[in-house]
């Protein structure tokens, strides 16, 4: 179990941290440019109190708004452009995962002198991420991707199809400015989906990282039971500050780093596929995976059926005949997917608009860019194009 782990980002964490925005850009540049997403921001009042904070700490603002979910790379070259008219010495990312991810590509490129797509993975002429970028700040809204405290974004181009990213190490953000309060707007449907994503990011490592790590084991399923725990509560309840700050806390956790050090995961099969399907059909992220990520996971178990045995029983309570028994490995999934559908996530891709007209166009798709181990797709097991195939078949 050799790793090494670092992550930068000063993390400032409570509701009511908004107000710190100021003082903490101050202290990092003078002018900001602020991305934004598609205006719940500004309908919210949050991009005023931002503004303002901003404005009383002497930090002037430029504006790039509009991010789409799915964010586009002609969208980051637009920022990319902003970024250098206006000479930012700043980057803050007001908004969801989008807004994140898009203002981490807009701060790279707007000190590398070249197109912003020839960092992501799926570049043709190969990966070539950057190495250095403005000074980052986030300011989540959403409680789903945990992109405020990682070193990763993720990219779409519509035109040719294909969802992709880049990870750096300059694209940790200086500091993530955490405030649930900021997410008590979110709709139903959003944040239930944003609790999806976060337990999908740990399961990924759960599953598919190295065997004898009890203690990222236990990180892994106190992150999923405390979403699983308060999650609904959030669904039900929008104004319930404490359940939307304990889905927060869990989001940002399920992917600073922390729970995956160690575990090495062999790659994450069930978002490198939803990003397939969201780049062919642009559904929500945490939608996607929850379609994906249970077909997956009766995949997968009978390849690893140890592992999700001890799922089933550490996050149900449910007893085995021991560490081989596939059908408490099923059971546990059905479980975990009857808990998605209980907070209102679809988990078949005709929910989501999807047929079986493209599945080998999505499956090759999928392997497209970055592949490992001889042409299949990273995990345990390792996936050919037909095992994708027969993912996407199960999840119809």
């Amino acid at each position: 179990m050799n790793f090494e782990f670092f992550n930068p980002t000063h993390l400032i964490f409570g509701a009511g941290s908004l107000s710190r925005l100021g003082a903490v850009a101050q202290g990092v540049g003078k002018r900001a440019l602020l991305v934004t997403g598609g205006g719940s921001v500004k309908r919210s009042g949050v991009f005023d109190r931002a503004v303002a904070s901003l404005q009383a700490a002497g930090v002037t603002v430029t504006e790039c708004a509009g991010v789409e979910p799915n964010p586009h790379i002609a969208t980051v070259r637009r920022g990319v452009q902003t970024a250098r008219e206006a000479q930012c010495d700043l980057v803050i990312a007001l908004g969801g995962g989008s807004a994140m991810d898009a203002a981490k590509v807009m701060a790279a490129a707007a000190l590398e002198q070249r197109d912003p797509w020839e960092m992501m993975a799926h570049n043709p002429a190969g990966y070539r991420p950057p190495a250095q970028a403005l000074p980052i700040i986030t300011v989540p809204t959403l409680a789903a991707t945990g992109s405020e405290m990682n070193n990763g974004a993720v990219i779409s181009d519509p035109e040719a199809k294909v969802k992709t990213f880049v990870q750096a190490a300059c694209l940790y953000p200086h500091s993530a400015i955490v405030d649930p309060e900021l997410t008590v707007s979110v709709p139903t449907d959003q944040t239930a989906y944003g609790v999806c994503d976060l337990i999908t990011h740990v399961t990924e490592g759960y599953f598919n990282g190295a065997d004898a790590t009890p203690l990222q084991d236990r990180f892994a399923e106190g992150v999923i039971l405390t979403a699983m725990t308060h999650g609904p509560k959030a669904v039900a309840n929008g104004d319930d500050i404490e359940a939307r700050a304990q889905v927060q806390w869990a989001s940002v956790a399920a992917l600073n780093g922390w729970v995956q050090a160690g575990a090495n995961p062999a790659g994450f099969p069930v978002h490198m596929i939803e990003h397939t399907l969201s780049a062919h059909h642009n559904i929500t992220h945490g939608a996607g995976l929850a379609v994906v990520n249970p077909a997956w996971m009766r995949f997968a178990a009978r390849h690893n059926t140890p592992k999700f045995v001890q799922f089933a029983e550490r996050i149900f309570g449910l007893s085995s005949n021991g560490p081989d028994d596939l059908d408490c490995a099923l059971a546990g999934i059905d479980r975990f997917e009857a808990f998605l559908r209980e907070i209102g996530c679809p988990t078949r891709l005709s929910e989501v608009g999807i047929g079986a007209e493209l599945l080998d166009r999505y499956a090759a798709d999928t392997l497209t860019g970055i592949v490992a181990y001889q042409g299949k797709l990273g995990g345990r097991p390792p996936m050919a194009h037909e095992d994708i195939v027969t993912v996407l078949r199960a999840a119809l």
